[in-house]
């Protein structure tokens, strides 16, 4: 006769999840801003937000993961900023339409349970969202043995902003002649990976602990730089600087995600050189051979948000966010549509 069989013989450790719950909740605490309710463990997460200053709030959402960059956390076994990259991927995108963050949930699935990489996940979330002020609120740990192996696992995030409805940036305040401020990237950020790893592991036969004299760091260092978040550099220019467009430089490039916020009417042009391209995409570049039109679809490239203003608001915003300690460049202009097949001209 067979033994009573329980769910931690198929390989779900209800205790040790249980245990951990205790863990996560301390590091919650430490993101609580004013609106939160409650603590961590319920069905739901509570949140009672602001809206004294708002005439119409509208709430704003983003989801997202990390994708192939979680390749190199496992590979490295370090998994202590790749919570930074889940809660940058979510709150930048919000962030482009003018809402601040309230409050992020995340998602952690894996083969077995290791409370030691999950606690370590989950300090990164609550790192990623202590730069971008907002609350850890909630979120979902699941052990799924045979559908991940052991030591992998995959995470998804999601955002929650606020923005009175006057103040949504859509881009259809965007006209001809408004300028574009591109804000320095910390390197890859989160898209692209699956063709790094491709070059770096198959073409160049690397190893992440490689050290690569061109980016005065290993390999394994390089790639796992977490993404900027620029939520109180954006907020700060959103208080009293009129800015027209946002664009969270993600997959796609500049190319895809610039034009999501300009008309139509409008063509961008785009002045190469101008910025300080971090040593990581020439490296990428040369040793895969990548033609100029493919990094550019590919990869941030140095910028990691671009904002788009009035002429005359120019010096005052790059200025702003000098004064931030932030990289900031003036790197284009929006110029009448003349040939809508090509809206993109990099100069």
């Amino acid at each position: 006769m067979t033994d009573s069989l329980t769910y931690a013989d198929a390989g779900v450790d209800i205790d040790k999840a249980n245990k951990l719950v205790s863990t996560i909740s301390e590091i919650a605490k430490k993101t609580a801003i004013t609106g939160v309710m409650g603590e961590i463990g319920g069905f739901g997460g509570l949140f009672s937000p602001n809206l004294a200053n708002l005439d119409r709030p509208v709430l704003v959402s983003s989801t997202d993961g990390v994708g192939t960059k979680l390749k190199i956390a496992f590979m490295l076994d370090q998994h202590d900023t790749i919570g930074i990259d889940l809660v940058a991927m979510c709150v930048n995108d919000i962030l482009v339409q003018g809402a601040k963050p309230l409050f992020f949930l995340d998602y952690l699935s894996m083969g077995k349970l290791d409370s030691k990489r999950v606690a370590s996940l989950i300090r990164g979330i609550g790192d990623g969202c202590k730069k971008a002020k907002c609350a850890l609120l909630g979120g979902e740990t699941a052990e799924m043995p045979g559908f991940y192996n052991d030591k992998e696992y995959d995470m998804a995030g999601f955002a929650v902003g606020i923005v009175d409805n006057s103040k949504i940036i859509d881009g259809t305040e965007v006209r001809v002649g408004h300028r574009l401020i591109g804000i320095a990237s910390s390197g890859l950020h989160s898209n692209g990976y699956s063709l790094v790893r491709k070059i770096c592991f198959d073409v160049l036969q690397m190893k992440l602990d490689d050290y690569v004299q061109d980016l005065g760091k290993t390999l394994g260092e390089e790639l796992l730089t977490p993404t900027r978040i620029y939520v109180e550099p954006i907020l700060s220019i959103l208080k009293d600087m009129p800015v027209h467009g946002l664009a969270h430089i993600t997959g796609g490039g500049i190319a895809d995600n610039i034009l999501r916020i300009v008309p139509k009417a409008c063509n961008i042009s785009i002045q190469t050189g101008i910025w300080d391209i971090p040593p990581v995409f020439p490296f990428i570049q040369q040793a895969g051979k990548i033609s100029d039109l493919e990094m550019q679809r590919t990869f941030n490239n140095g910028i990691g948000m671009i904002a788009i203003v009035p002429p005359d608001a120019t010096a005052d915003v790059l200025q702003r966010l000098e004064a931030m300690n932030e990289k900031a460049f003036l790197i284009g202009e929006v110029l009448e549509c003349k040939d809508s097949s090509e809206r993109i001209i990099w100069e």
